[in-house]
């Protein structure tokens, strides 16, 4: 192929070097031949943008996720046309449910033979539009600066979340001489100053107000504005689904992650709210308890309800205050805001939530809250703790006091699989950190070979595989249903510790509480040292469900009921 004259560029070319003026650094991909010129454009910037080459299209989709979460700028994936574009929608959805930024590019069969339903052809605007935000497709490579702007602004503005862009091979490779798009800016929409004094009588007048954290792009310092904001009120600070990172979990002020699972003494603050300041969050089912403690569409709390994304306001709950702000345009208004002189706090903060009993052992020789507790007691502070689906990840969300944005990964969508490349992704994002994987053993088959990922890229994590062969939420909900009538939820496992090993890594299992302390801290220290994932395998009795009940006690409650 000849060189392009100077100003001269293919589509591949003018496509990756766009990123790079954005400031990309790192791109996850599976590659295919119906993307090569971009491939090619990635080998010339091996430099600057750090090309990660995964094993499956969904694993790189949930890596690209996790770094948008992490980060609050695009996470960029590239994946082949056909099976490759129909693996990565998992990362897709993903993003979109958490509302996270995330570009997908998708090679496209050529112009010359689109519409033929040639090798592997796909309609992917028809395909991706319940997805994402913005799904198009590239025609003209001289329009590539103006379609990644858009992209870039759409995944990052409002609500953040996905966008798809398609990319015909044909223009991938055809050249064009056109300037780079400069980099959008999302605006930083903040409240109304009549609405902030509104926000101010309505906390004065409450007796048990609540504020809840949720959604994604957290600037530093909006998160220390919004937590003095909570102290000068003296405010419960509860997050939504699977945000437990947004406000620090040993403050005392914090009263917990609000789901149908929390435990009880923290249930009880949220459930008494009769005032609720949902900041950056949507009002999703888990998060709402399933609408009981927010009613849809008439809560009956006063709610406020600050959000980016006008559409949401008001989509689910009816607010008695609606402000279309960013958390950072919010943070900024509040920094000024305070009580009125002469107001009285009535300590509302750290007398809301009763002191959390301890859980007791599990039953059987493996006490897991205890290998749990061992692991939040040993976690360094500069950590990232990542999660996928199933009822495991109570281990870590109950026992772990995260702090601050980074500090976990979670699929608030429920995905299964997305705790090993979330920890791919956070390793490399910060390989100075100790990133730990809670997985199942069920979620950690749907996208175990993204080992060779860790391996190939030297990243030392720790994946600790809760070994107890099912597909432990789906027996739960069988035995509440259907007691006694379970199938299709049994496993038949590999052995974890021996996979491990056959990647490269460090592997070893444990099958007694005594045991876990020194395995585990010698899984750290090793991927600590050699670089290399590590894999801790805990085998458990089948009936042990979660960390206060068993399969056999909820078996009988719901025989009996």
């Amino acid at each position: 192929m000849s060189t392009p004259a100077p100003g001269v560029r293919s589509g591949g070319e003018l496509l990756v070097a766009q990123l790079q003026a954005y400031g990309v650094e790192r791109v996850f991909m599976v590659p295919g031949e119906s993307f090569l010129p971009c491939i090619d454009a990635l080998y010339a910037r091996r430099g600057a943008i750090e090309a990660v080459v995964c094993r499956q299209e969904g694993g790189a989709a949930y890596m690209a996720e996790a770094h948008g979460k992490l980060t609050g700028q695009p996470g960029i994936c590239f994946v082949s046309r056909g099976p490759g574009a129909t693996n990565a929608a998992i990362g897709v959805h993903t993003a979109k449910e958490d509302s996270t930024p995330m570009i997908l590019f998708i090679g496209q069969v050529g112009g010359d033979t689109a519409d033929r339903q040639c090798f592997q052809e796909v309609d992917y605007r028809a395909m991706y539009a319940p997805l994402a935000k913005w799904v198009a497709q590239i025609e003209r490579a001289d329009r590539i600066p103006e379609y990644l702007a858009r992209a870039w602004a759409i995944a990052t503005s409002g609500r953040p979340g996905p966008v798809v862009l398609s990319l015909p091979e044909d223009m991938l490779s055809s050249v064009a001489d056109v300037a780079l798009a400069a980099p959008p800016q999302p605006p930083c929409a903040r409240p109304a100053d009549a609405d902030m004094l509104r926000l101010r009588e309505l906390l004065e007048a409450a007796e048990r107000p609540l504020l809840l954290l949720g959604g994604s792009r957290w600037p530093a310092a909006a998160r220390e504005a919004v937590r003095d904001f909570a102290l000068r009120f003296d405010l419960p600070v509860a997050t939504a689904w699977r945000r437990l990172e947004l406000f620090d979990n040993d403050h005392p002020n914090f009263v917990g992650q609000v789901s149908a699972s929390m435990p009880a003494h923290q249930k009880r603050a949220v459930m008494d709210s009769d005032l609720v300041i949902a900041l950056g969050t949507r009002l999703c089912e888990p998060t709402t308890i399933n609408y009981e403690w927010l009613a849809s569409p008439t809560p009956r709390q006063t709610l406020v309800h600050v959000h980016p994304d006008a559409n949401e306001i008001g989509r689910l709950c009816t607010p008695a205050l609606g402000m279309v702000a960013s958390v950072d345009g919010f943070a900024r208004a509040a920094a000024g805001l305070a009580p009125t002189p002469g107001w009285q706090p009535r300590r509302r903060g750290a007398d809301a939530v009763a002191a959390a009993p301890e859980l007791p052992p599990t039953p059987g020789p493996l006490d897991l809250n205890a290998a749990a507790r061992h692991v939040a007691a040993t976690l360094p502070r500069h950590s990232c703790v990542t999660v996928g689906a199933g009822n495991y990840a109570l281990y870590a969300h109950r026992h772990i006091a995260f702090k601050g944005p980074g500090s976990q990964l979670a699929p608030a969508v429920g995905a299964m699989g997305y705790g090993l490349p979330a920890a791919i992704a956070a390793k490399l994002r910060d390989r100075a950190a100790a990133v730990v994987c809670f997985a199942g053993d069920g979620c950690f088959q749907m996208t175990m070979q993204e080992l060779a990922t860790a391996v190939q890229y030297r990243l030392g994590i720790v994946v600790l595989v809760f070994n107890n062969g099912l597909f432990g939420t789906i027996r739960l909900h069988q035995e509440r249903a259907y007691p006694g009538r379970a199938l299709a939820t049994e496993l038949i496992n590999p052995d974890f510790a021996r996979l491990a090993q056959s990647y490269g890594g460090y592997g070893a299992t444990v099958e007694r509480t005594e045991d876990f302390a020194p395995v585990y801290d010698a899984a750290l220290a090793y991927a600590g040292e050699h670089r290399l994932p590590a894999i801790v395998e805990l085998r458990y009795d089948a009936d042990i469900i979660l960390p206060d009940r068993t399969l056999s006690q909820l078996r009988r409650a719901e025989t009996a009921a």
